[in-house]
């Protein structure tokens, strides 16, 4: 047996928000939209993991989601602009990561974050 595919399910009263913030500012893609559940991915391959964490690392919560991006300059400042809270960095922090912590329209608090080389 092999896992095929991993999907977070966040529950909301309301999708519509979502869109803004995975897909308008993200950049992920609908994958399916049934109205009442909304789909966001790539068509291009991506890891999927698994976390499971007593913190968040640096005294921080653990957040609900972990979104990895290729320029974190750039997603904070999409985020700040559309003015979705900001509640933690970004931090240049000792494991190898910069990120910074956000709230989605939903409430859910998201990592995002990238890599240094």
């Amino acid at each position: 047996m092999k896992v095929l595919r991993i999907v977070a399910n966040i529950a909301t009263p309301d999708i519509t928000p979502a869109r803004r913030f995975y897909h308008d500012i993200l950049g992920l893609d609908v994958i399916m939209d049934h109205g009442w559940i909304i789909t966001f991915g790539a068509a291009r391959p991506m890891n999927v993991q698994v976390s499971i964490a007593s913190e968040g690392g640096s005294g921080t919560p653990v957040p609900d989601l972990s979104i990895e991006v290729d320029d974190l300059d750039a997603a904070f400042a999409a985020m700040s602009a559309a003015g979705f809270p900001v509640e933690y960095g970004p931090e240049d922090e000792p494991w190898g990561v910069r990120r910074f912590y956000v709230r989605d329209p939903l409430g859910r608090l998201v990592n995002i974050l990238a890599h240094k080389n």
